[in-house]
């Protein structure tokens, strides 16, 4: 008792139940986090190796690229909240095992279709690894003050992953054949697997009533759905077309029917209540908004480094380098910042200093101007993870303890439609500001300014094919156009953020240490206590 009442009057003590080892378990959490987070960009440098070798058609080849985020999107509510049930220590363990098994299927793939059922297993692995990482994080840390710092250097690893996906596949592909980037997941799984399992505390929720098995299946159905209709359309598919259309309403129809069934039952799936509470829906929130300037603008700053200032893929990747160490930066010094500042300024800041960056990036033009690349990038990496660190702490502080996987799945789910989202709109914006400039090219036909208004590389394969004056001329009105539909974007981009800093105005002023108080969890490895029969939390 003595010590919940000193943890109540001096809430940023360390907390009770803080076990010696739980910065040995931080370390077993982000080797698995790095690894789902390698393997979501390392076959991007593969694919003209998997194409040369297993022939793909076009439908297959963008399957393999996509069905590997697409899966792990669908399955990250179901996974989260088995592990609330069952233990979160066993999901993470056979997300391992699985992870393991589906890299040495997806390395030796004899066909298309074989690699594209094995990025589907190796999805499954993932969506069973990352809501649970963050789960057993926030059971381990159970000191508002000593989480934030965890939740940093989380996040700064996630960045490092995503940026050496594409470093360490490049590097393989030197000396190896493509499936090479899948077999370096088999060494460092079999060490985690027995390290995980003597280290990691089990943890679960209150388990009360039946596991929603339904209403798991509708949430992953319908996810899957929506995230597939997203990424129709961040490809340049039509808005109209069946294919883009049926999977967007069949899966919103499934996720509404997820949402009034959790309303209705005693003991739901996820327990939607936690929306009402402003710093965790205002969080989710800011987590999409965030994600969708990042991965939007990554992949049209990639486009402009590579086909505008005609820099090589290596020279682009390390370009965009310092927008990862920002990244790591702001992980590392975001406890900190959380406590001096607190959410809402930290992530109101976080939003208005990515805005500065993208406004500062419209001067790019057409001439290289690294100096312009490198503080913009350093600052838009500095202020997106800024944003997301103090997003993610608040999402975790505020949900219940026994709630934390599903959490963690909202939080990731949050995370990966963002990025969809992302891809889509800017995508979209930029298309719309790019195309009509090569409406009117002297000298070229009407079918060759259509083809080249569908991106900047099919307007250099078209000007290659017209040649003389006027590819030329078509080749420079594109590059133009490109630059002109780039600043259009930005500064949708700034807007977007802008509105993301108003959003955050919502966010608790002070880190509120205590309120989670000190009985949160046991120390690492200690026999739990017998359950009080359950009473419903009261929210403010």
């Amino acid at each position: 008792m003595s010590g919940t009442t000193t943890a109540a009057v001096r809430p940023c003590r360390r907390a009770a139940g803080a076990g010696a080892n739980r910065w040995v378990v931080l370390v077993v959490l982000c080797v698995s986090l790095l690894l789902v987070a390698l393997d979501a960009t390392v076959l991007h440098v593969a694919v003209p190796a998997v194409t040369e070798d297993l022939r793909p058609g076009a439908v297959e080849l963008l399957w393999i690229v996509d069905v590997y985020p697409l899966v792990c999107a669908s399955l990250l509510i179901l996974f989260g909240t088995l592990g609330d049930r069952i233990g979160r220590r066993r999901v993470l363990l056979l997300g391992y095992a699985l992870f393991g098994v589906a890299s040495a299927v997806a390395a030796f793939a004899p066909s298309a279709h074989a690699l594209i059922l094995a990025r589907a297993l190796l999805g499954v692995g993932g969506a069973m690894v990352m809501p649970a990482t963050l789960s057993i994080l926030r059971q381990v840390f159970p000191d508002r003050r000593e989480r934030a710092l965890a939740i940093g250097v989380w996040s700064a690893v996630a960045a490092v992953g995503a940026a050496v996906g594409p470093l360490l596949g490049g590097f393989l592909l030197e000396h190896f054949w493509w499936g090479s980037v899948f077999l370096v997941n088999i060494p460092l799984m079999l060490v985690s697997l027995p390290v995980g399992r003597m280290l990691l505390p089990e943890s679960r929720g209150e388990g009360d009533g039946p596991w929603d098995v339904t209403g798991a299946l509708m949430a992953a159905a319908g996810l899957f759905g929506v995230v597939m209709g997203v990424k129709r359309l961040g490809g340049g598919e039509s808005a109209a077309s069946p294919f883009t259309l049926a999977p967007l309403l069949l899966g919103a129809a499934l996720l509404f029917l997820f949402v009034r069934r959790q309303g209705r039952r005693p003991h739901p799936l996820v327990d939607l209540r936690m929306f009402r509470r402003p710093a965790f829906s205002t969080s989710v929130g800011c987590i999409v908004l965030a994600m969708l300037a990042l991965v939007g603008l990554e992949l049209i700053a990639a486009q402009y480094l590579q086909l505008v200032l005609g820099l090589s893929p290596l020279r682009t990747g390390l370009r965009l380098l310092p927008l990862t160490v920002a990244a790591m930066a702001a992980g590392l010094a975001g406890a900190r910042m959380l406590r001096r500042f607190g959410p809402r300024r930290m992530v109101s800041a976080g939003f208005c200093l990515t805005a500065a960056a993208v406004v500062t990036l419209t001067a790019m033009g057409g001439e290289d101007n690294a100096a312009l690349l490198l503080c913009g990038f350093v600052l838009l990496g500095f202020g997106l993870e800024t944003t997301l660190f103090g997003a993610y702490e608040s999402m975790l502080s505020e949900a219940p303890a026994e709630q934390a996987g599903g959490a963690a799945a909202i939080g990731e789910t949050s995370y990966q439609l963002g990025a969809g989202i992302g891809i889509a709109l800017l995508g979209s914006v930029m298309n719309r500001a790019y195309a009509p400039g090569l409406a009117s090219v002297p000298g070229v036909p009407s079918d060759a300014s259509r083809a080249a208004g569908h991106s900047l590389g099919e307007a250099y394969e078209v000007a290659g094919r017209l040649g003389g004056p006027t590819g030329e001329a078509l080749r420079r009105t594109a590059r133009d156009s490109f630059v002109h539909g780039l600043h259009v974007t930005l500064l949708v981009s700034a807007g977007l953020l802008l509105l993301g800093g108003l959003m955050a105005l919502r966010l608790p002023r002070i880190m509120q240490c205590g309120e989670q108080g000190a009985q949160e969890a046991p120390p690492v490895g200690a026999v739990p206590a017998p359950r009080e029969p359950h009473k419903p939390k009261v929210s403010a």
